[in-house]
């Protein structure tokens, strides 16, 4: 229902508001917001008076020499000696009037960002105290990637970037960002100079680097939301802390396969199909990867390791003798032999060493005590077989101390009774713990009807005599079958 109508037609604000089911203040302010209009539209409004008027231009002469940045608590001590007499309240209404009328004239006019495929890949840094966080997004696809680190210096930042081009397969053509410290080395004339350390990466990848207008965040608005996403959706949730870089990069990687796996509200699209088709045009990634962060070269030892830091590493046993370049970087050592890695650790600390068993060909063997015989008469033992190297063994073990002479007669029964009995008397007197000459002497004068007792459960085998036998119908009464 029309309130200014039914004012007209009752002449109160009270009984317009009951009939229109409103309250009197609503109906009144109807009512002057229809006769503004009115005035408007016939030329007869006039201009509404205020206490801040007589100080207006001293307000719109400083809102305009600070670009709209001034405040109206900084304001009322000038227009105070100015005359103005009103409150503090008036004159906040009079400066955000002057404002909006300062930027209405002064507003930097923007259109919306239209993405190439395979153009652009923009990329910022987060932080939550000392855990910092390595944002990136592939403009088109909106593709987004994450990577943790303890700090943002120029080698992160690369090893960053490197690390999200291999995850999506290739080099866009263009990296833009705000102007990061690390990565400016000067400004002339506005531009930025990039630094000879990130102008030698960006050439190794085949990319160029850019850089947005000073203090203009909204240029790459796109990674801007992404730094605040990742940190109200992951690291306050999870708890992340910068004494587990490892465990926050893995949460990392799981939240982008969750996050690029559903449909991006912008493009209405998944982000992880769209990048199969973006992929096709990104630039090919190097075949040798740069060399980014703390980069020694070692020699593999004889232990198929290298050592850094007083710390030992495993490599692939067919690069013993090898030059090698080990890379370390946020928790991790990479070796790397010809641009390919050929194994990565994580950092340990000083005296330990981290061995991976595929390096050596699978896990670590039992150490092994061979019998190795240096005497005619060991070797002459020896030769019996492998009884004689477990008869030798059990004897060691048991603290024989006779043994050398115990088989120098060993030896010589072998021509008394031949081969075989000994090494049968051997194999007994290696059953029952028997380990004297004197023992194995008298197994051999037993012969073979010694018993062999078994444990409980185990099988009796006894060679039986063989008897002759018949069918039952030789048992039938008066032979009826």
């Amino acid at each position: 229902m029309d309130m200014y109508a039914t004012y007209q037609d009752v002449g109160s604000y009270s009984a317009a508001a009951q009939i229109c089911g409103t309250t009197p203040k609503t109906v009144k302010r109807a009512v002057a917001k229809a006769r503004a209009a009115e005035d408007a539209s016939s030329g007869q409004g006039r201009p509404v008076e205020h206490n801040y008027d007589e100080v207006s231009d001293l307000i719109a002469e400083r809102v305009a020499k600070t670009q709209g940045r001034i405040s109206a608590k900084r304001l009322l001590p000038v227009v105070r000696v100015a005359g103005y007499t009103g409150s503090a309240r008036n004159l906040r209404r009079g400066v955000a009037l002057a404002k909006a009328t300062w930027r209405r004239d002064h507003h930097r006019g923007r259109r919306p960002g239209i993405w190439a495929p395979g153009d652009m890949l923009v990329f910022d840094w987060g932080e939550i105290g000392p855990l910092f966080v390595f944002c990136a997004v592939l403009a088109w696809s909106r593709f987004r990637f994450v990577y943790f680190a303890d700090n943002l210096g120029a080698e992160a930042t690369m090893a960053a970037l490197a690390a999200c081009m291999e995850r999506i397969g290739g080099v866009p053509k263009t990296l833009l960002t705000d102007r990061m410290g690390c990565l400016k080395g000067g400004t002339v004339a506005g531009l930025v100079i990039p630094t000879p350390a990130y102008v030698r990466f960006v050439t190794h990848y085949g990319t160029r680097p850019d850089f947005c207008e000073g203090a203009d965040p909204a240029s790459k608005g796109i990674v801007e939301n992404l730094v605040g996403y990742v940190k109200s959706d992951l690291m306050i949730p999870e708890e992340l802390s910068v004494d587990d870089l490892p465990r926050a990069n893995a949460l990392g990687v799981a939240w982008c396969a969750e996050v690029n796996g559903v449909v991006h509200s912008d493009i209405a699209a998944i982000p992880a199909e769209r990048l199969e088709i973006e992929a096709t045009l990104l630039g090919p990634l190097p075949s040798l990867r740069a060399r980014i962060g703390k980069v020694v070269r070692r020699k593999v030892d004889r232990l198929s390791c290298v050592r850094v830091d007083s710390a030992r590493y495993s490599v692939p046993d067919v690069h013993i003798g090898r030059r090698v370049e080990v890379r370390v970087a946020d928790g991790e050592v990479m070796v790397v032999f010809l641009g390919e890695i050929i194994a990565t650790h994580d950092v340990i600390a000083p005296g330990e060493a981290c061995v991976h068993d595929e390096h050596y060909g699978g896990g670590r063997p039992a150490p092994r005590r061979a019998v190795r015989p240096k005497t005619a008469t060991e070797k002459a033992f020896v030769a019996l077989g492998p009884v004689a190297e477990a008869f030798i063994k059990g004897a060691a073990a048991r603290g024989m101390t006779t043994l050398a002479a115990d088989l120098a007669e060993l030896v010589a029964m072998e021509a008394a009774h031949g081969t075989g009995p000994l090494v049968a008397a051997l194999t007994r007197a290696l059953e029952f713990g028997r380990f004297r000459a004197a023992d194995v002497r008298s197994i051999l004068a037993a012969g073979s009807g010694v018993p062999r007792p078994r444990g409980p459960g185990d099988a009796l085998i006894l060679d039986l005599p063989a008897v002759s036998t018949g069918s039952l119908g030789d048992y039938a009464v008066g032979g009826e079958s």
